[in-house]
């Protein structure tokens, strides 16, 4: 499970904008990412290039998974397990009364 981030959503936001902005002044992706990372203190242009990677597949001008899309799969997936166990519950109490069932009542 990913951790957290320390960043704040609009200094995300901020810096994805300042990338695009300033991309031209520089001659390639790379040096326009350190740039504007050493300005706004991001720790890594690693970090700002993931999020400039995120911000294009989101607004759809490059393939992936958006996050919408993962947020509603990791939703899924969690109530698909509360399922399965909630069947494994059931399975086990039907097995259970069906046995009780089976046994010979003795009357008093």
């Amino acid at each position: 499970m990913a951790r957290p981030s320390s960043y704040p959503a609009e200094l995300r936001k901020r810096a994805v904008r300042m990338v695009a902005e300033v991309r031209g002044d520089y001659p390639n992706e790379s040096a326009a990412l350190r740039a504007v990372a050493q300005t706004l203190g991001i720790g890594s242009a690693e970090t700002l290039r993931n999020w400039v990677k995120r911000d294009k597949i989101d607004s759809g001008q490059r393939p992936g998974t958006t996050t919408e899309e993962s947020a509603a799969m990791k939703a899924l997936k969690k109530e698909n397990a509360e399922l399965k166990r909630a069947n494994e519950i059931l399975k086990a109490a039907a097995s259970f009364f069906a046995a009780e069932l089976d046994r010979p009542h003795t009357r008093s």
